[in-house]
Parts: structure tokens; sequence; C-alpha cells
């Protein structure tokens, strides 16, 4: 039997939108939400829940600011507002996470440090997040400043490690500008090595401050266990887990599959998964920092396949870039792990049109008291409904087809060359001494009016700006082009 609690700021925060039902009932109501969004493709399984579910959040970020009285006031923006609501605890955050983040506000006024006022302009202290391995339970205190000076920064953290000794590292990031982003680009290490460990399912995970993580390391297990039992690997797959992040569900398919390739854009992410699969002895693991659509339409192009393809996206989904991709890719099966099913749906009603048939629909509560739910998908590709058997006869006579004409047809036909991106790659660096990217090949032939193959719009702006080819390059691939007869 679940204890259930309630929060005193509930109606003022807003970031926990079914506070006011029962966890069961809260189950109940994602459960329909899931089965309304998701049941044309499939039996939705019923959602798994937690048995504690309260203090699940490992990450911690709380806004600073000065109210009108002038006391110093930290917490969490008020649902739709930049109004800050004051949180000394919270019944879904980690309860040591926000006795540090108390005791940074308590320690301001006495170092006369005073809150970032998003208006003037002015003051010093942004936001403070915090995140703990639950399993290691190291602690992570990053100090985000509107510019690169800290007041009294070493006796600070003097202060901050006397009160709370348990506090691993503490880092210290700059973000200047006038953004909705929390963390800036620019981070010095105050104390530690500004990095924490977790260890989930049975795997250690280097944590950074920029890093995504999942917020609730108790129902991960149980999301990444479930889509490993979808995936049914034999040790032979070849796997992809796009938006990879720190190689979370990428090391843990390693230890079922033949070989898995990390895709991800972030280059902090990368090296940390690529040490993550160092520190836990992985050998059958590659990271890449790209674009995994334009990765996999790479892969494509270049003739490589893959059996499976894990994919996490963002709350936004995937975009049409990247899902055209994956139909070029064309894997066997697609786990498709969401936190919005409403965007899944979306993205299930363009690959069920594509080739791809649902197979399986398992929620789980990731964020109890919120309305949100995430969701593991299946998707298996389509075989042949029924064949047609046809009997062709060959030799002399009426309705007969006569073996010379085969013969000579079969001579005059000789198959154009596939060009691969390999090919045109290997034929530049050897010729001109440079590599380009597969993305500034498939940007000249999109100019160049050629045909994208099954994935035209794969080649559309990229989440993260990327350069364009220099003339040189787009010269040398033009010749590559010219050379292999594509133009």
């Amino acid at each position: 039997m679940i204890e259930e609690k309630k929060c005193p700021l509930y109606k003022k925060c807003g970031g926990c939108q079914l506070q006011n039902l029962s966890y069961a009932e809260q189950l109940k109501f994602k459960q329909r939400k899931a089965e309304k969004l998701l049941g044309e493709f499939a039996h939705v399984e019923p959602i798994i829940g937690m048995a504690e579910p309260y203090h699940y959040r490992n990450k911690v970020q709380a806004a600073f600011a000065t109210a009108r009285n002038g006391k110093i006031i930290s917490g969490v923006y008020q649902s739709g507002t930049h109004s800050i609501v004051c949180v000394d605890s919270c019944l879904t955050e980690d309860r040591k996470a926000d006795e540090i983040i108390v005791s940074i506000r308590n320690m301001l006024k006495s170092f006369r440090i005073q809150p970032y006022d998003e208006r003037s302009g002015s003051g010093t202290l942004r936001h403070v997040l915090v995140k703990r391995g639950f399993k290691t339970n190291q602690i992570m205190v990053v100090l985000v400043t509107s510019g690169p000076i800290f007041p009294a920064k070493n006796n600070f953290v003097k202060a901050l490690r006397k009160e709370h000794p348990d506090i691993t590292t503490i880092v210290h990031n700059i973000n200047p500008y006038q953004t909705s982003l929390v963390l800036g680009e620019r981070e010095n290490v105050l104390y530690g090595t500004g990095k924490i460990e977790d260890e989930l399912c049975g795997l250690t995970f280097r944590i950074s401050p920029r890093s995504f993580y999942q917020i609730n390391p108790v129902q991960t297990e149980v999301l990444y266990n479930t889509a490993m039992e979808y995936a049914d690997m034999s040790g032979r797959e070849k796997v992809i887990d796009a938006y990879c992040g720190i190689g979370t569900i990428g090391l843990v398919a390693s230890k079922r599959a033949g070989e898995v390739i990390g895709v991800e854009l972030n280059r902090d992410a990368v090296h940390d998964a690529i040490s993550n699969a160092k520190r836990n002895g992985i050998k059958n693991v590659r990271f890449f920092c790209d674009d995994a659509g334009e990765f996999m339409l790479g892969m494509a192009q270049d003739g490589e396949k893959a059996d499976i393809v894990f994919m996490d996206p963002p709350r936004a989904g995937s975009d049409e870039c990247f899902l055209s991709s994956l139909v070029t890719l064309a894997p066997k099966k697609v786990v498709y792990i969401s936190c919005n099913p409403e965007t899944q749906q979306r993205d299930l009603r363009f690959l069920t049109k594509r080739g791809y048939k649902v197979e399986k629909i398992q929620p789980v509560d990731m964020f109890p008291h919120t309305n949100h739910v995430e969701t593991v998908v299946l998707l298996s590709h389509k075989k042949a409904d029924s064949y047609i058997h046809i009997d062709v006869e060959f030799g002399e006579g009426e309705g007969k087809i006569p073996v010379d004409s085969i013969a000579k047809r079969a001579e005059a036909y000789k198959p154009k060359e596939k060009v691969t991106y390999k090919m045109i790659k290997e034929y530049i660096e050897a010729k001109y001494g440079f590599k380009v990217h597969t993305a500034y090949i498939a940007e000249v032939k999109r100019n160049l009016g050629l045909p994208m193959y099954d994935a035209p719009n794969a080649v559309e702006e990229l989440k993260q700006p990327r350069k364009h080819p220099t003339p040189e390059k787009v010269e040398a691939i033009k010749d590559a082009l010219r050379y292999f007869a594509v133009i």
C-alpha cells in the first residue's frame, strides 16, 4: 500500500499536474492516454508503475531571484511563466539535492552574492544544478553564473563542502546569454573531477554537467529491460543506438548484440559514451558525433545494413529527415522509446505507411504525479502477405520464350554499378588528399537536383548548424560525381 502524500505548492508550482489524484488513479489516467494515442496501432499493455513514487528525480535544478521584499528565493518557474515559486523540498526531487540548494541560498547573503535579475541583467547566480548517483551516492553541484567572475569562489566552495562533505564535485558554469537554457558552453571545475558516476543495468556511467542521463534511474532500468526484451537479440545483430546520449541504451544492448553503433550530436555526451564503454570493458561498441539521420542515410548509400535500431528522441519526437533515413536503411526491427506519445503517434503513422508494423506497446510511469508517460514500442519490417507462383516455359513454339532471345538480352544488359558515398569519399581522398563528410556530398547532390533515393528530405537543416562545404570541396565532389558518371 502506497502512502499518499500531498504537496503544499501543488497549485502554485504546476509541475505535478496529477497531484490531486491518488497514485492508482494517476496510472489509470496514463493508461487511458496511451491507449487513446497508440491503441490504433496495437494492443497497449498495462502500465508499469513505481512501488515508491516519491523523491525519484536524481537531477534537480533551481532558479535564483530576489523577491520584492529583498529576500533571496530559489525554486522552479511557475508553469507557463518566469515567476519563481520558492521551494525548500519537493515530493519528486532527491531530498539531498534539495538540502544542498537551500544551503546555497542561505549562504549567498554572507558572501554578498546577488541572484541574477533577468530584467536588469545585474546579479551573479542564475541557477544551481545538482545531480546525484543513486547507486554510487556521488553528488555534483553546478553553479551557473551570468559572467566569468564568481566572488570568493574558493571560500564559497570550502563553506559548502563543510556543510555537505558528501559533495563529490563542484563546477562553475558560465551562461551570459538571454536564454531559456540553464547551462552555458563554458565551465570551470572548482572541486573534484567535474564528473560523477552512477550504475544502471549492471554498468557504470560517467555523467558530466551537460550530458543527458535519465532522471528516474529506478524506472529507467524497467524501461531499458523492456526495450531489450522487445529487441530479442541473439548475440549476432548489428545495432544502431540513435540519439545515444552518453551511451546508456547502446551499452546495455552490447551485452546481447554482435555490434553496436551509437550516434549523437552532443560532443560532450559522445566523449562520455566512449569513456563509459572503456570503463565497462565493452569493445563491440563504436560512437560517432553526427546527426543520426544523416549517418543512417550514409550507411544505406554505402550498402551497409542494420538489424535493429533503438531510438529515444527528445519530446518533440523525430523529424521527417530522420524517419526517411530510417526507412531507407530498413532495419528488421525498430525499438522506439518515447517520452511523448503524442509525437510518437505521429512518427508511428509515418513508419507504418512505409513498411513497418507495430508489434508491442508498453507504457512505463517514469514521472509520477506529472501527466507525462513513457512508452516502448516494437516495430518490425512487414513481410509479404502472399506469394505468386509463376511457371515460365523456355524453348520453341507458341507461348514459349526462345532461349537464344534471353541469352542475347542478358548479354546486352549490363546494369550500372551503384555509386556509394564510400566510393566518392575514397576517390576524393586519393586524388585531392582530404576527406569530405557524407553531409557535404548529399548537399552537393541536392543542389545539383540529383535524386536522393528513398529519402528526399534527408539533407534538410540539421538540429545543430554545420558549416557548408568549401568551394574546393564542392569542386572535388563534382569531379567525383563526373568520374562515376553520376552527372
